[in-house]
C-alpha cells in the first residue's frame, strides 16, 4: 500500500456528485493499461476511503455513493472510479507510458507484418522511423490492437506493408521433435503433423508474416541445423 503522502489523486464526477481516491501512482496507471497485468484494488488504494475532497478530508456520504455505484463498499466504489474517472498522472509517468505503448506496437507491426513486394518482414528500426516520421501520439490507455491498425493508417502511404498470416511446413528429426510442441506455441499453430516412420516429425505451422524468419532460426536452433522448413502458401489475415 503507497504511502498517503506518495499517493495521486484518481476522480470521478457524476450527476453532480464528486468522487476522489488516493492511489498508487504507477499501479493506477497499470490498472488502467489495457495492455497491463492484473493488480488488486487492495494494493493501488493509499487508504480504503472514497472521499468528496481527499485534500480537506471531507469523506463521501454513503447515500451518494449509493446514489450513483449502487454500492457503498469501497473496493468496489474505487475499481468503478479508476475504470471510469481520471487520474492525475505526473508528466513523467504520462511520457513514460507512451514510449513503452509506443515500442510494443512497433515491435506487433513488425512481428505480424510483411513487405508486400518481396514477402519480407520489415525491419523494427524502419518501422520506428516510419511512425517517428508520421507523428502519430500514442495513448498510454488505448490497448495496442486498436493503436497498430492506427499506426497502419499512417504508414501505409510512407511503406508498401501489410498483415499476412504464412503456412509453413516444417521436418524435425526424431533427436529434437519432442521439443516441437513447446517452441512452436509461442508463434503460431501446429494446423497438421505426422509422425514418419524414421521418428521424424513432420507438420504444418501458421504464423504471422513478420515471422518468418525468427521462427525458422528457432527451428534450426532446436534441431541443431538439422530442421527443414518452407513456405508453402501465404495468404491474407484477418
Amino acid at each position: 500500500m503507497v504511502n498517503v503522502d506518495e499517493a495521486i489523486i484518481a476522480k470521478f464526477e457524476s450527476h453532480g456528485e464528486h468522487f476522489e481516491i488516493l492511489v498508487d501512482p504507477d499501479l493506477a496507471a497499470e490498472f488502467r493499461n489495457p495492455d497491463g497485468g492484473d493488480v488488486a484494488i487492495e494494493d493501488i488504494l493509499a487508504v480504503e476511503e472514497i472521499f468528496k475532497d481527499s485534500k480537506k478530508g471531507n469523506k463521501a456520504s454513503e447515500e451518494a455513493m449509493e446514489k450513483i455505484f449502487e454500492t457503498v463498499n469501497p473496493i468496489e466504489v474505487s475499481k468503478l472510479i479508476l475504470e471510469k474517472g481520471t487520474v492525475q498522472l505526473t508528466a513523467e509517468q504520462k511520457r513514460k507510458m507512451q514510449e513503452d505503448k509506443r515500442k510494443l506496437i512497433i515491435n506487433k507491426i513488425a512481428k505480424e507484418s510483411i513487405n508486400p513486394q518481396n514477402g519480407l518482414p520489415h525491419p523494427a528500426k524502419r518501422i520506428e522511423n516510419a511512425i517517428d516520421e508520421t507523428k502519430m501520439k500514442v495513448d498510454p490507455f488505448i490497448s495496442v490492437d486498436e493503436q497498430v491498425k492506427t499506426a497502419l493508417k499512417f504508414l501505409k502511404p510512407l511503406l508498401p506493408i501489410r498483415f499476412e498470416k504464412v503456412k509453413i511446413a516444417v521436418r524435425l528429426p526424431g533427436s529434437s521433435a519432442g521439443n516441437a510442441y513447446n517452441a512452436i506455441k509461442p508463434y503460431g499453430h501446429i494446423l497438421k503433423e505426422e509422425w514418419q516412420d524414421d521418428g521424424s516429425w513432420i507438420g504444418v505451422v501458421e504464423i504471422a508474416g513478420g515471422l518468418q524468419n525468427e521462427f525458422s532460426s528457432k527451428m534450426a536452433e532446436i534441431s541443431a541445423g538439422e530442421a527443414e522448413t518452407k513456405t508453402i502458401k501465404w495468404f491474407f489475415g484477418d
